[in-house]
């Protein structure tokens, strides 16, 4: 078995449950995924590194329908609201594309996939959200 590599490096892949690292703003707490430089809020410009919370809820979401060759659609985009704090866009899984499958303020739980193996058997992992109840009865996958 190869190697298993996260897709984004704020998806963290140990020995234990996969979980998200954000990057918090000192002076007010806000919380991001990508590099910054200063902070949106309050323009502070010291960090540290948060885990972040494995389960939120639905904040907004969209069905896509039309996407870049080689992706299945219809499919569920999302942005979660975590508990304990912070926001994430990412896909809805486990639930079909229909608008009555999917309801804002829905609970759900970070799923880890392989996005993806290279010709060693080195996996990529990504990740996405799956209604809570589903989650509850199975594994990720990493």
């Amino acid at each position: 078995m190869g190697e298993r590599v996260s897709v984004v490096d704020y998806l963290v892949l140990d020995d234990g449950e996969p979980y998200l690292v954000a990057t918090a703003c000192r002076g007010c707490g806000a919380t991001y995924f990508e590099r910054h430089n200063a902070c949106g809020r309050c323009f502070g410009t010291s960090f540290e590194r948060r885990r972040m919370e494995s389960t939120g809820t639905v904040r907004s979401y969209t069905i896509v329908h039309r996407a870049a060759p080689g992706v299945a659609v219809p499919y569920v985009a999302a942005i979660i609201e975590l508990d304990g704090g912070g926001v994430v866009k990412a896909n809805i899984r486990d639930v079909e594309p229909e608008p009555a499958q999917v309801g804002l303020g829905m609970p759900v739980a970070m799923t880890t996939f392989v996005a993806g193996t290279d010709d060693e058997g080195t996996e990529a992992v990504a990740f996405g959200y799956s209604p809570a109840v589903a989650a509850a009865g199975k594994r990720t996958d990493a």
